[in-house]
């Protein structure tokens, strides 16, 4: 598989290239390729982006705002995705002394690709103009732009630095999460719902009185609700589970638990499978997940939850869960040889164990 830097190749160039002059006639286009391209191969996929920033200043017109004019009119003749994050981050390198051009350029790039990283730098320089101009943007007609309002004010976004003045105080976007509360696009709802969990990991009591207000039969709020207070729900956090109903006094045992190996191997899947019945005279509402610690290079294990299921018991009902899971390395973690602890969880509390080897 070719690595994710190479979106920022020789290709993309010509294509850039070309199309900055098809706008601009004085651009040297095969100068400009030889000095983008020039050791690019050492490069990181940012690198190149930042790299490909700088060049551009270099061959487009110093006035700032004729170069904007530019990169307008070329934009549209790209086909979008991640390299499109170059103009936004033209701009959150040259654009700072002029805020209205530079925002308003930011709010007509991240149509194509994203605005949400170069924002920021703007939100480090003069955080509470930028903050108020995000707070209109969540009203936009363009998703696009309600999404931008939201992830680009994160606390923690990935990929980018911090936001202390919403960690310390949370408050600061909840103008922007409440108008986009049931927002339509999916797009929209899922940054919204990150913001959320963004904020719980620092002031999960301010998320819980936050969302406890806002209507949840509205089926896309209780979407982001759900999906925003996950990692209070996975940690188990009995506040979070009452807003949607689940049991804080769960009776239930766990019956047949089987699992088809001791020892799992790399690619290997692991497999198992229980009954939960019910032990109370009233209906449950259980939500169902399950944990793997993971063995560490360091001789520690770290847990991570998974989904299983949600479900409702009558009493003396019995449900019945199967779950195969492959066991194999990804980019972002490499499977260690030793002792994994699997663990069943009903409502955020431990109702099994079972001890596994893995090996490679």
């Amino acid at each position: 598989m070719e690595p994710l830097k190479e979106m920022f190749g020789h290709s993309f160039y010509k294509k850039l290239a070309h199309a900055v002059a098809s706008v601009h006639a004085p651009f040297q286009a095969a100068r400009f390729i030889k000095e983008v391209t020039h050791n690019i191969e050492e490069l990181s996929l940012n690198q190149r982006m930042r790299k490909t920033s700088v060049v551009l200043h270099q061959h487009l017109p110093a006035n700032y705002t004729q170069a904007l004019g530019i990169l307008k009119d070329v934009v549209p003749q790209l086909n979008g995705g991640y390299t499109t994050l170059l103009f936004p981050d033209f701009v959150s390198q040259y654009g700072l002394p002029y805020f209205h051009e530079s925002l308003d350029a930011l709010k007509y790039f991240t149509s194509f690709g994203s605005s949400e990283f170069a924002i920021r730098v703007f939100l480090l320089q003069d955080f509470d103009r930028t903050m108020k101009k995000m707070v209109q943007w969540s009203t936009d007609e363009n998703f696009h732009v309600r999404r931008l309002s939201s992830e680009g004010s994160r606390p923690r976004l990935p990929w980018s630095f911090k936001l202390d003045q919403v960690i310390q105080n949370p408050s600061i976007t909840s103008p922007i999460l409440e108008n986009l509360k049931c927002d339509g696009e999916l797009y929209v709802r899922k940054s919204v719902a990150n913001h959320l969990n963004d904020i719980s990991k620092d002031s999960p009591e301010h998320v819980l009185r936050l969302v406890n207000a806002w209507d949840k039969t509205q089926p896309h709020t209780a979407w982001i609700v759900k999906r925003g207070i996950r990692s209070l729900l996975k940690d188990g956090d009995k506040k979070s589970m009452s807003i949607f109903g689940l049991e804080k006094d769960v009776k239930i045992s766990i019956k047949k638990f089987k699992m088809t190996n001791d020892v799992v191997r790399l690619n290997d899947v692991l497999e198992f499978q229980f009954d939960i019945v019910s032990a109370k005279s009233k209906r449950q509402k259980l939500m169902v997940d399950y944990r793997i610690h993971y063995y560490k290079k360091s001789g520690i294990q770290s847990g991570k939850v998974f989904k299983l299921k949600e479900v409702v018991l009558a009493p003396d009902e019995i449900v019945s869960i199967v779950k195969r899971q492959r066991f194999q390395d990804f980019t972002t973690r490499k499977l260690n040889s030793g002792q994994h602890l699997l663990e069943i969880i009903v409502n955020g509390e431990v109702v099994k164990k079972k001890v596994f080897e893995f090996s490679r």
